[in-house]
């Protein structure tokens, strides 16, 4: 009887808000996990949050084994009683479904659900994520715990939104089943035509050719790129799948008033992020970062950049680090005095709309027992607890001046899924002295834009085409791609684009097939050069200290043999044998630009380049400020400008104010144009023009 008396409730609720929810101000919380706790606290635990000034928490995602302890029988008065008390307390709930975590009794009963990795690896209970997630036993049972929950929370005034399962990626599932939808995806793909699959995967290499489609082989012990990369793209179809087949069980039972969404990583290579949030209102990402002397900012913006431009709206943070993270105590760094802070507005200031930790009290047990969240192994208020608690008070006083920000950024960086992946089988770097990324260095790319102030969205154009609300385009290796994406780059700098683009562009095909012709291939024209060779190097200077960037003027791994026919080179090798051919070059191509780096930079070079474009384009100033003062800016709601300005040093900073008159809502100080602002160590100054 209490169920429908909550539901009845929360209809009532429902009818006086708007459809979807609307965000009045951020939202500042922790996932919360009571069955974890060592014993019986839950009225403690809200006390401490409503002191702190928490108001959202996440539930639920873990705990289908409690759920549904054995098959078919349920218990959620556990459950009832917590989200019973959030409410009454305030908080608003977040319920995730439980699927990425299976019970002990499904495992045991049918151990076909748990997944098969290459070469014969097997999953096996113990660890969470284990299964095949296209099994139609666990989707059966899937279902049927999701409607469950959904039956008996969706009526409930505290849940504001649901997430669908938590960091689905692939994960390496090579079932059966799993293969065979491979196979039928490829038959379909190519209208079951040998020929054609043969032809552009050039099967006859090694005699690898097949005459049957029962011949199609497993991806055990395949070699070939094409069919490598394919796999891929099918782990990412699969996935979209699966979080859009619960996005469609959970709108069945969802108030007008909540929201869906998922928790990505940001590995984004892994998942179709485009077609895994087509039925989402929010996309969720996971951002564990640098703190300490580390602590940048750079990876909370890049998480941002990318899911804001998948979503056209705002994101969620459902994961953060609030201390010391990892699944052992090696990696215990938590964050200087100031540092959690500085990070929650970095997160708003990229166009998060909440930010939560994982999670509320560190782990006495399990593996993650030193993956530390708000209070520690104490359970007591800490030093993380009083910093988390002026934040919150912080946002009580200026939240609804900041939520909803939007950004209508000139600068995109293309993000290629398959590029990613193909240069990984095909790798031109061994890694050393350069970044981790080696084979697809997106993050120094994002690192020249973020460190010189250059606000940038991150496009996935595997699936998005239209670039034309952008005036500058950097793009990272781009080894695979469709002749469509090319032309449209080929079309966007011809309408007077500007074009940054790195080595190893435009070699292949859709397929991971090398095109048969001079490189560039379909972009020879918008380059303005071909070339037949290139070379494996070490690292190498730059002649005559081109760009004047000294010591830091280096190359290194890679090296395009690069003939000009309309472009102009700036800068060579310092070398009596590859100093023959341009190593970055620039070409005027109808009404654009298109600078291209036909090496491995180092930062300073790439920073360089994309400095020269952006001032060209009238994107920056030539003095524009540098990292570590970092300047991150958008609309809020009510159309105001709002100006982020970060510290990320452990000194002071005084920088000028350019922009028109404003109010610092932290401190509730005017600032007008060419006023100085200092910045304290690891300090932020939040600015809305008057």
């Amino acid at each position: 009887m209490k169920k429908y008396l909550v539901a009845l409730l929360a209809a009532a609720a429902s009818m006086q808000v708007a459809a979807e929810y609307h965000f009045d101000t951020p939202l500042y919380g922790a996932a919360y996990y009571h069955e974890y706790m060592p014993y019986s606290r839950l009225d403690k635990d809200i006390a401490m949050m409503k002191e702190a000034g928490l108001n959202v928490v996440r539930v639920g995602e873990s705990a289908w084994g409690l759920f549904e302890p054995q098959e078919g029988k349920f218990d959620f008065a556990w459950m009832d009683t917590i989200i019973d008390k959030f409410h009454a307390a305030g908080i608003k709930v977040i319920l995730g479904t439980p699927t990425y975590s299976i019970p002990a009794w499904l495992a045991h009963k049918h151990p076909e659900v748990l997944s098969e990795k290459m070469n014969g690896e097997k999953s096996h209970y113990g660890i969470r994520q284990n299964m095949d997630f296209t099994n139609p036993t666990y989707l059966f049972y899937s279902e049927r715990i999701i409607r469950k929950m959904l039956e008996r929370y969706a009526g409930h005034p505290a849940v504001i939104g649901y997430q669908v399962d938590n960091e689905l990626e692939a994960r390496g599932i090579n079932n059966r089943d799993y293969f065979v939808g491979f196979r039928n995806y490829i038959k379909d793909k190519f209208g079951g035509d040998l020929g054609l699959l043969t032809k552009e995967w050039g099967m006859n290499y090694w005699g690898m050719n097949i005459n049957s489609w029962e011949e199609f082989y497993e991806r055990d012990g395949v070699t070939n790129p094409s069919y490598k990369n394919e796999w891929e793209r099918y782990n990412r179809k699969r996935i979209a799948e699966f979080l859009n087949w619960q996005c469609d069980i959970v709108n069945e039972y969802k108030r007008d008033d909540q929201f869906v969404t998922h928790c990505f990583m940001p590995a984004f290579h892994n998942v179709d992020q485009v077609e895994s949030f087509r039925q989402m209102t929010y996309p969720a990402i996971n951002v564990y970062h640098g703190v300490q002397d580390g602590q940048d900012g750079q990876l909370i913006a890049y998480a941002g950049d990318f899911m804001r431009s998948v979503a056209g709206n705002n994101y969620l943070i459902t994961e953060t680090n609030a201390q010391g993270t990892g699944w052992d105590s090696a990696g215990q760094y938590p964050p200087y005095d100031n540092q959690l802070r500085q990070n929650v507005y970095s997160h708003y200031a990229s166009g998060a709309n909440m930010v939560e930790y994982w999670h509320w009290a560190t782990l006495h047990y399990g593996q993650e027992t030193y993956w530390r969240g708000v209070i520690g192994h104490d359970l007591e208020p800490n030093r993380i607890y009083r910093e988390f608690q002026r934040t919150a008070s912080e946002l009580g006083k200026i939240g609804k001046e900041i939520v909803n920000l939007k950004k209508d950024n000139k600068v995109a960086i293309l993000y290629s899924h398959d590029s990613h992946h193909a240069l990984g089988f095909m790798p031109h770097s061994k890694g050393g002295g350069y970044p981790t990324d080696s084979n697809y260095p997106v993050h120094l790319a994002h690192r020249a834009l973020y460190t010189q102030n250059i606000e940038t969205d991150i496009v996935p154009c595997d699936s998005k085409r239209d670039f034309s609300r952008y005036s500058m385009l950097v793009i990272p290796p781009l080894y695979v791609a469709d002749d469509s994406l090319l032309a449209a780059i080929d079309k966007f700098v011809s309408d007077g684009g500007t074009v940054v683009m790195m080595h190893k562009s435009a070699y292949c095909n859709e397929h991971s097939a090398v095109r048969p012709v001079c490189a560039p291939g379909p972009l020879r024209k918008a380059c303005g050069f071909y070339y037949q060779e290139y070379s494996t190097i070490g690292d190498m200077k730059l002649r005559d200290n081109a760009f004047g960037l000294g010591d830091s003027n280096s190359i290194g791994t890679w090296y395009e043999f690069l003939i000009p026919e309309t472009a102009k080179a700036l800068a060579y090798a310092d070398h009596p044998f590859f100093g023959q051919w341009p190593a970055v070059t620039v070409n005027e191509y109808g009404n654009g630009r298109l600078y291209y780096i036909g090496t491995y930079p180092s930062q300073a070079l790439i920073d360089k380049v994309v400095r020269l474009a952006a001032v060209e384009r009238g994107l920056i100033q030539e003095d524009e400020y540098r990292f570590p003062v970092i300047i991150r800016s958008g609309l809020n709601d009510k159309g105001k400008e709002i100006n982020y300005v970060f510290n990320y040093s452990a000194n002071p900073v005084t920088v000028v104010h350019r922009r028109d008159a404003a109010v610092n809502l932290l401190t509730n100080e005017s600032v007008g144009k060419g006023d100085s602002i200092t910045i304290g160590p690891w300090d932020v100054a939040v600015l809305r023009k008057k």
